[in-house]
């Protein structure tokens, strides 16, 4: 195998791969300005997608919220049957001496 097969310092590799990566911006102004309105485009798609996506899960969430607590007693109502009915007294704080 010739040992030069495997060498990646080469110019000609090193010049496909700079071109390979390296985006260009097109040099025709009426180009230029289609593909900055595409990428706009693109961008406010993707937010009025994602705002949607984020409305429907917090209104799958009050549905499933209110679907689950139907024919369920209400807090208030809970507690009032778990009332203890006493008298109490405050207790001072004892004073501490040194």
């Amino acid at each position: 195998m010739i040992s030069s097969s495997f060498r990646f310092d080469s110019h000609r590799f090193q010049s496909r791969m700079r071109s390979a990566f390296e985006p260009r911006k097109p040099r025709h102004r009426v180009v230029r300005f289609a593909l900055g309105v595409v990428g706009l485009g693109l961008l406010a798609l993707l937010v009025m997608f994602s705002v949607a996506l984020g409305a429907a899960m917090v209104v799958a969430g009050l549905l499933f919220k209110a679907w689950r607590g139907r024919g369920r007693i209400g807090a208030a109502q809970r507690a009032g049957r778990r009332v203890v009915d006493a008298e109490y007294r405050v207790v001072g704080k004892p004073v501490l001496t040194r």
